[in-house]
């Protein structure tokens, strides 16, 4: 069933003019119902979210909403939240995603989400339609699924979080690369997090520079925040109080460099029992990885200086990983851009993150944390004890506002919806 929520009825389309009924349009805009509200006249959106990443769905839409732009967001129940209560937000909810279902229906689902978004996309008045993420048959999103939207007539805009993740994951191919090209060739505007991906879709998918717009990661924001503190955290995490906490979070995949922070624990800890490593999520296709991790944790006599929460952290859990820890450390071989560096931030904790590709951007040395060698255990764990050494880690309870206030300037959604804004009107006045 499609669920619509938050649509100001008294600009909508009468029902008969399709079964996705949004604000009446001149052009691909919206023009506002009356003199009070938000915005005269206003680009119109559907921003297709793939149900992923609820913070960076919800962070620029509520962005976007700031810049007056009157959305169709296509999404699910797992990308819902407050920023959709908007009368510039229409939310059409495509996707079951209850995960205890067995293979039929998880098949039949998949086969109705294409099919209610190919009747949206062919119905819908948006001239825009601004992809996220693909969705899970992405070889098919990204060449005939790309292929409709433009026979409809539609300008995409498409935002690379990851330019090759095949690259990154070592599991490139001739076809994946071939589809990558097909959908950037495509896309009408490009948008992506860093200088260093913005190169490589210029050199290595012949993408045009004008077609390409550097936008910040904004600040996760959407994470719910208690009064819990630090102490309480480390409770319940049953770590102590004097204990040196160090934090991996997120997905464990091989590129994620885990190995490497091991073994700078080991080495931090023949000289030091204070040390303890927290490794909160789960592997994502990379079982084997972990069991090879879980064994060099053991073979070094970590088993009992490491906490291991191998599952998917809910939201509402999520601070207490963050409030018990006293610095993230991401250890990549290989990324981009990481937005766990930017959940870290969000809690105002320091990060000491390995030099590859644009992460030693987004630090401060000595103010948001400190950067280590990639693929180098011990030039980690040098860093790690200089850390504890730090002024930053002895103010660690004053500094952990001005790294949010930082964070909050440096990565603005404020800046992401301008930008995003005027790509959009851009698109729309070009012949």
């Amino acid at each position: 069933m499609i669920v619509q929520r938050n649509v100001d009825h008294s600009s909508l389309a009468s029902a008969s003019e399709g079964p996705f009924p949004s604000p009446s349009t001149e052009h691909g805009f919206a023009r506002a119902a009356s003199p009070g509200s938000v915005a005269s006249e206003c680009p119109q959106v559907g921003l297709l979210t793939a149900g992923r990443d609820k913070p960076y769905a919800l962070g620029l839409t509520a962005a976007l909403v700031e810049q007056g732009i009157s959305l169709d967001y296509i999404g699910s129940d797992g990308v819902s939240g407050p920023e959709l209560n908007s009368p510039l937000v229409n939310f059409l909810n495509f996707r079951d995603q209850q995960a205890d279902v067995g293979l039929l229906r998880k098949i039949s689902r998949v086969l109705d989400y294409y099919r209610k978004l190919a009747s949206y996309a062919a119905t819908a008045h948006p001239k825009i339609l601004h992809i996220l993420w693909n969705n899970k048959f992405e070889w098919f999103d990204r060449t005939f699924l790309t292929l409709f939207y433009k026979a409809l007539g539609k300008r995409l805009v498409f935002t690379a979080h990851n330019v090759n993740a095949g690259k990154r994951d070592g599991n490139d191919s001739w076809f994946n690369r071939l589809t990558l090209r097909i959908q950037y060739r495509l896309m009408d505007h490009i948008f992506v997090h860093t200088e260093m991906m913005k190169q490589e879709l210029l050199n290595e998918f012949g993408i045009r520079e004008k077609k390409v717009s550097v936008i910040p990661f904004g600040i996760n924001n959407t994470l719910p925040t208690t009064s819990l503190t630090p102490a309480e955290a480390r409770r319940e995490l049953k770590v102590g109080l004097a204990d040196k906490v160090v934090l991996f979070f997120g997905n464990i995949a091989p590129y994620k460099g885990l190995e490497y922070l091991v073994g700078a624990l080991a080495e931090l800890a023949a000289s030091c029992s204070d040390y303890r490593l927290i490794i909160a999520g789960r592997p994502k296709g990379a079982e084997a990885y972990w069991k090879g991790i879980q064994s060099a944790i053991t073979d070094a006599g970590l088993n009992g200086r490491v906490i291991e929460r191998i599952e998917y952290v809910p939201d509402e859990k999520v601070e207490v990983f963050f409030k018990a820890a006293d610095v993230l450390v991401i250890p990549y071989t290989h990324v981009f851009q990481s937005g766990v560096l930017f959940l870290g931030y969000s809690f105002g904790l320091p990060v000491i993150a390995s030099d590859v590709g644009s992460l030693k951007e987004g630090i401060v040395e000595e103010r948001t944390g400190l950067v280590c060698r990639p693929c180098d255990a011990s030039d980690l764990a040098m860093k790690i004890n200089a850390y504890f050494s730090s002024e930053l880690y002895a103010q660690l309870d004053q500094r952990r506002q001005d790294i949010r206030e930082f964070a909050n300037e440096r990565h603005s959604w404020t800046k992401v919806g301008e930008t995003t804004q005027r790509v959009y009107r851009e698109l729309l006045a070009a012949k």
